[in-house]
């Protein structure tokens, strides 16, 4: 087989990336942030966080007034809408624009097709669950212009109100609840080949196609993937962090995880990437627990598995109720196995019986080959 005109493709696109950020590389953001940067809340029945996320957002320098700062709103049917109108008094800056497709990655599509202007050089991706640091916007722009990353994405610190909240984010930033991603709780700077989006450069965005809407989940990871082939690069800024409040209930867990686990399927399959070690461990361990419980009825040592991971989550909820001090600790094994499970059983849900998300349309850029 010739694979001569795909490295063709794929060098054209890293020579066309080294250009736009060649071309973007001699001018300040901090001069003159407005004009040239684009922030985007996604956002759906958000009511209790929106508006502490936007107060976030607009903490610090004065500028940040003049930035452009788009709710793509999925058709919320609580008061979400209703606060950001009323925020607009206090914030003129503020903009909805009505996302039809509902999911994130139409959200950030949209945006940057609708909203940005000629000047905008830059697309910052905020969450509505998030409470960001001052100046959260302008680093972020600055980092993209100073690293001339294609991308730059940053450390999660999860904080919880309620005890369950408290219990999930306590465990979700260890190696037992998201297995040591980089970008959970991180504390070191440098490239990465994944990580949670803050901002793109807007060109670069476009040029590669965007977001693929097909994706309700894991969008993030498979622009990444499409963006280390075209040669871009992916900075992870540690010192710009943000906290955001992690799922409340067993149940909103478990869907989350498991939409989780559903679009990692997706793009290993998409781009034909086998699973990081440890992405698989909770495959294995959902698969090894269940078959052992129905194994034990005719040998008993089978037990063993599923009464084994039972026993690492429950010696985990007595250490972080040590760690933190806190009966709340007692759930983070229930939370930690609640996102191995869903997010094994949501890989292998799409894995072995893939199905079409009606809810999908095309992208909004279509993918160029150069």
């Amino acid at each position: 087989m010739d694979f001569a005109p795909d490295l063709c493709v794929f060098a054209s696109e890293a020579a066309m990336i080294g250009d736009v950020m060649e071309r973007t590389a001699e001018r300040l953001v901090k001069e003159a942030p407005a004009p040239s940067v684009l922030a985007v809340i996604p956002a759906l029945n958000e009511e209790r966080h929106i508006e502490t996320c936007i107060r976030s957002l607009m903490d610090g320098d004065d500028r940040l007034r003049k930035v452009p700062l788009t709710i793509a709103d999925g058709g919320s049917t609580d008061r979400t809408v209703e606060i950001v109108e009323r925020l607009k008094s206090e914030f003129p800056n503020l903009r909805v624009l009505h996302n039809p497709k509902k999911l994130q990655s139409a959200a950030l599509n949209l945006a940057a097709e609708q909203h940005a202007g000629e000047e905008t050089r830059f697309l910052v991706r905020c969450d509505a669950h998030s409470i960001y640091p001052p100046n959260f916007i302008i680093n972020v722009a600055d980092a993209l212009e100073t690293t001339k990353a294609a991308s730059v994405v940053i450390p999660m610190d999860a904080v919880g109100e309620t005890c369950f909240e408290k219990a999930n984010a306590w465990i979700v930033d260890t190696p037992l609840g998201s297995g040591g991603s980089a970008h959970r709780g991180g504390t070191k700077s440098g490239y990465v080949d994944h990580g949670h989006h803050a901002g793109f450069d807007l060109a670069v965005f476009q040029m590669i196609g965007g977001y693929d809407e097909t994706f309700s989940h894991n969008e993030d990871a498979e622009y990444d993937e499409r963006v280390v082939s075209a040669g871009g690069r992916i900075y992870l800024d540690a010192d710009i962090r943000i906290s955001y409040v992690p799922r409340g209930s067993v149940r909103a867990l478990a869907r989350q995880y498991f939409n989780y686990g559903k679009g990692r399927a997706r793009t290993a399959r998409k781009h034909k990437r086998p699973l990081k070690l440890r992405q698989a461990i909770p495959v294995l361990a959902l698969i090894a627990s269940i078959s052992g419980a129905l194994v034990t009825p005719f040998f008993w040592p089978a037990a063993i598995l599923p009464l084994g991971y039972l026993g690492v989550l429950a010696l985990a909820s007595l250490a972080v109720t040590a760690w933190k001090r806190s009966s709340c600790g007692l759930l983070a094994g229930l939370a930690s196995g609640t996102m191995h499970m869903s997010w094994a059983a949501g890989f292998l849900r799409e894995t072995l019986f893939p199905k079409h998300d009606r809810r999908a349309f095309p992208l909004v850029f279509g993918q160029k080959t150069l």
